[in-house]
């Protein structure tokens, strides 16, 4: 197991940026990968992106060109840059380290989130 801290959330005007980082209580090394999900009040949680041990990054087509994740084995970290925000980014947005199993990302271990809050 391994506890992730989230920070950098807040409240930010429609296209502005912001910049999640999570701090993990252990190395990342052998993390197989890592990701950030999104809850929206009302809706289900959404996998946002994830990274994988080899650097090798997915999203969801509703942040594709926007956000960008990245993580550094070395500071234990994986951050979300996220550019031209919109209302609808509007979410809690958690940290997790998981697991791939061919295209299929399962998380194991989640932090305890962090608000974003885009106004129009």
């Amino acid at each position: 197991q391994v506890q992730l801290v989230e920070s950098g959330g807040g409240l930010v005007q429609a296209g502005g940026s912001l910049r999640l980082s999570c701090a993990a209580s252990r190395s990342t090394f052998s993390i197989n990968a890592m990701g950030w999900y999104r809850q929206a009040p009302g809706k289900q949680r959404e996998l946002v992106a994830t990274c994988g041990s080899g650097g090798i990054t997915n999203y969801a087509d509703s942040v594709k060109g926007r956000f960008i994740i990245s993580r550094d084995n070395a500071k234990n970290t994986v951050d979300l840059q996220m550019n031209s925000l919109k209302p609808e980014d509007t979410a809690v947005y958690y940290c997790n380290a998981g697991t791939y199993f061919g295209s299929y990302y399962r998380p194991n271990d989640w932090g305890q989130g962090t608000q974003v809050t885009v106004s129009s």
